[in-house]
């Protein structure tokens, strides 16, 4: 995702620019201005701009579909959430119902004997 990318001479020339350039310091003089600041005189190629772009383009009526879609998504998904919740408070229900049927059983039982 992150890749570094070597600058490149942007003259196409076919020959490469070193990226660091050895220079001894008895070749260096002093540059002094005190009007002007100081000018930089690399050329630098614009950063390319990518060939296509990241952000999805819809037309009208795919704009429709994709809402289509979305809300059919929305809907088919609370209906399945309110069926398991349906089934949940069946089963919750019968063992309940189970379980005081079973009491009533236990407590004659008891009683008759």
């Amino acid at each position: 995702m992150l890749r570094p990318r070597i600058p490149v001479n942007p003259l196409p020339t076919g020959i490469v620019t070193p990226l660091v350039q050895s220079t001894s310091i008895g070749d260096i003089e002093p540059h002094h201005t005190a009007t002007h600041a100081p000018v930089c005189n690399h050329h630098n190629a614009p950063a390319p701009s990518p060939a296509h772009s990241s952000a999805a383009r819809f037309t009208p009526a795919g704009l429709a579909l994709a809402i289509a879609g979305g809300a059919g998504a929305v809907l088919v998904v609370g209906a399945v959430l309110v069926s398991m919740l349906l089934a949940v408070a069946v089963t919750a229900a019968s063992i309940a119902m189970c379980a005081v049927v079973l009491r009533s059983l236990l407590n004659g039982q008891h009683r008759h004997s």
